[in-house]
């Protein structure tokens, strides 16, 4: 147990902790602060459900709500034989509307951004069905490519209505936080996926072999209130993401 010493004490300082959260819930969270502060990265083992309820001092019971929790998030992979690792692929959910950025840093790694348009443009019909406003009514078109730990792994276009945007240029790493910053909160997500054949234009800036798959994520966030927010069509490498449907 010497190898998981550090995250053993980050659990412990936290259960020690007086306020009300969940013992189960102060479990996860700790998990997941390693990851952030890069005790454990991606491929990274943590101890078993029977470990962590000896070395804590806590019910088995109590040690399994944690990992369930960890697992729906995507932050860890459990598999029979092998036992529970940190996940290496960034997740794609089709419930929650959590950004990239988060997904990354959770993931242990250091999420980036290229920003190639950040434009005003007229809306076309479709996306302005999606986005339920008037086709031509003006959006920003957000283009960038998306790096983990300086390695390109996707190319996003977001659409969103010109309204929600202020100042392009505070937009930053994150979309997410730039619309937490405007009191706008994204909670939800609708998304569509398929298989397509790479384009010139993904092949180049990943600087990947053809024979890398590509999943394209076609996704629309909404707000609290159940406004759409944004519309975004991502071309990732097929093998650095999974997506997780809306009925997982």
């Amino acid at each position: 147990m010497t190898t998981y010493q550090p995250l053993i004490e980050l659990i412990q300082t936290r259960i020690q902790n007086k306020d009300k959260s969940p013992l189960y819930l102060k479990i996860s969270d700790s998990v997941k602060l390693a990851t952030e502060q890069q005790i454990l990265k991606g491929g990274d083992f943590i101890p078993t459900e029977r470990e962590l309820s000896e070395v804590l001092k806590v019910s088995r019971i109590t040690v399994r709500k944690a990992l369930d929790v960890l697992d729906k998030e995507g932050v860890i992979v459990r598999s029979r034989g092998l036992g529970t690792m940190i996940s290496e692929t960034v997740e794609y959910s089709g419930k929650e509307a959590t950004g990239f950025s988060q997904q990354v840093v959770l993931k242990g790694k250091k999420p980036d951004t290229l920003w190639i348009k950040k434009d005003v443009v007229p809306c076309s019909a479709e996306i302005a069905k999606t986005l339920n406003i008037a086709e031509n009514d003006q959006v920003f078109l957000l283009k960038r490519v998306r790096y983990i730990d300086e390695q390109a792994v996707s190319i996003e276009e977001s659409y969103v209505p010109a309204e929600l945007i202020k100042d392009p240029d505070e937009i930053q790493l994150s979309l997410y936080d730039y619309f937490r910053s405007q009191d706008i909160s994204p909670t939800r997500t609708q998304s569509r996926v398929s298989a397509k054949m790479p384009t010139e234009e993904f092949l180049q800036k990943l600087n990947i072999e053809e024979s890398v798959p590509v999943l394209l994520i076609e996704q629309t966030a909404f707000d609290k209130s159940g406004k759409p927010i944004e519309y975004s069509i991502n071309r990732c490498r097929g093998d650095m993401y999974v997506f997780v449907s809306e009925d997982s």
